[in-house]
């Protein structure tokens, strides 16, 4: 039975790689504005998951559905285009572009449903984009770095912009694979206040993360997988005193 402010369902997906069962019997429910944390050992299958749900892998059984919308079959972008939008474990920039023109991209191919060949000489002409990707830097504390050639900034940095790169598009769904790996702590934490920040404009969030101060500082509800099932879901409190998690998860002592 599905929630009526259920924003995504992973239905019942299974995913078979040959023999291997990668995803067995997944049903997970997103509530609208909520921040819902996947968290499980290194191969649990959190990656494969989080690629069924962007159409990047199909699901050898099941469906994924975003608001009343099957995305099984449809194409990323046009999933991209529902407003769902990605940050990824390896940011996906542009090197030799600004801070800025990085930002103004996504905007301008939500808007023209594809990247174009001139979009450079565009960007020089698209002030209401601009205001608006500076706006965005603003938000993520990048804004002094705006004319920075993108691929000089630090690991933290490029997140913080790729973080710019979704929130320009609007979506209404925003998916974070790992998005504080390999950053210091402090950026760690500076990123955490940002993604708070964000959740109270009231986006929903799937977070798919290892680092626990991330995932018990940001999340509403918690998915745990472990060998491709989920093995318990509910609040942080529920999730951190369940017996299985902490074995799955902890060898038994956290």
């Amino acid at each position: 039975m599905t929630n009526s402010n259920v924003v995504l369902h992973v239905a019942d997906v299974h995913k078979r790689f040959g023999g291997l069962h990668a995803l067995a019997d997944i049903d997970l429910q997103v509530e609208e504005g909520q921040t819902h944390a996947i968290i499980g050992p290194n191969g649990a299958g959190k990656s494969t998951l989080l690629n069924v749900i962007i159409g990047k892998l199909a699901p050898t059984s099941g469906a994924v559905v975003f608001d009343g919308t099957v995305l099984t079959g449809k194409k990323p972008y046009q999933i991209n285009q529902l407003g769902i939008a990605r940050v990824f474990q390896t940011p996906e920039i542009f090197a030799d572009l600004s801070v800025l023109q990085n930002v103004m991209i996504p905007a301008l191919a939500k808007r023209d449903g594809a990247f174009k060949l001139n979009m450079l000489r565009t960007l020089e002409s698209e002030t209401e984009i601009r205001a608006e990707a500076e706006h965005m830097l603003e938000d993520v504390g990048m804004i002094s770095r705006r004319e920075m050639a993108a691929g000089s900034l630090s690991r933290g940095d490029k997140r913080r912009m790729e973080l710019a790169m979704c929130l320009i598009q609007r979506p209404r769904l925003l998916l974070l694979d790992e998005p504080t790996a390999g950053m210091s702590r402090h950026d760690t934490n500076t990123t955490i206040e940002l993604l708070k920040k964000i959740k109270s404009r009231g986006m929903t969030k799937v977070i798919i993360e290892h680092d626990m101060h991330v995932v018990f500082s940001l999340a509403d509800k918690i998915s745990v997988l472990a060998q491709g099932r989920i093995i318990a879901d509910g609040t942080p409190d529920q999730v951190r005193g369940n017996p299985k998690v902490q074995e799955a998860y902890l060898g038994g002592a956290h």
